[in-house]
């Protein structure tokens, strides 16, 4: 079918989809472009395909071809790509692992989809992400992710009780500290961990920053006072990562 209104109440009901408030209501969110619509296929997630007209791309999932005035409203990019998919959120994943990375007030949508593609990328098993941080299906995010957000359990939940539960659980809770941390490269590894990583501005929240049980630092020149968060966590989970795991 070729929708060519803006005023279609389904193309109405997909530009709402850039609301959190929406998305969280339909349980749904938007990808654009190939390689994003690849990934979110692949893992499954992929509802529906939406095409410029005479964009030639298949794809065994519902396809709809819309005009290029009607793409350029669903879209958020400067320019358009020729394709937008409509994605299911993933389901709360309910098994934990070993290595969790808590992500506690992170508002930066690029920062954000930093540290997803570097939890991958180092074998981080889940992520917890406060209530309060930036929206992980902001399409900022997304892209910062290129599609790596596919491939991980993300839980949005209270983070103060789930800390709690891991620690009882006998998990190391790590928060980073300039003062008084230990040198992460120092780290006597245990095959489990929760990282815990904070506010680009303020840090970790002290109530949070209080149930640790070990506070790390990065070792760096004196000239630079911090990293970016994305950056940061990213030699952290590096640094965590067992050199006898799989590759």
């Amino acid at each position: 079918m070729l929708y060519q209104s803006l005023d279609n109440p389904k193309i109405k009901d997909l530009k709402k989809l850039h609301t959190h408030k929406y998305r969280e209501q339909k349980k749904m969110f938007l990808v654009e472009g190939e390689h994003l619509v690849l990934e979110a296929f692949q893992t499954g997630y992929l509802e529906e395909l939406l095409l410029e007209e005479k964009t030639d791309f298949s794809l065994p999932v519902e396809t709809n071809y819309v005009t290029k005035s009607v793409l350029k409203e669903l879209s958020n990019l400067d320019t358009p790509s020729s394709m937008i998919g409509v994605c299911k959120m993933k389901e709360p994943a309910n098994k934990i692992g070993n290595r969790i990375l808590v992500l506690d007030q992170i508002q930066d949508p690029g920062n954000m989809g930093t540290i997803i593609r570097s939890a991958v990328a180092f074998d981080v098993d889940m992520i917890l992400v406060s209530e309060d941080s930036v929206d992980i299906y902001n399409s900022k995010v997304i892209r910062a992710t290129q599609g790596l957000l596919f491939h991980i359990p993300i839980r949005v939940c209270h983070l103060k009780e789930q800390i709690v539960e891991l620690k009882e659980k006998g998990y190391p809770i790590y928060v980073t500290k300039v003062d008084g941390g230990e040198d992460v490269r120092q780290v006597d590894k245990q095959g489990k961990y929760v990282l815990v990583m904070g506010n680009e501005g303020r840090g970790v929240r002290s109530e949070i920053m209080e149930l640790a049980t070990n506070y790390l630092y990065i070792p760096m020149n004196q000239k630079c006072e911090s990293l970016n968060v994305g950056v940061a966590t990213s030699i952290l989970l590096f640094a965590l990562k067992d050199r006898d795991d799989s590759e």
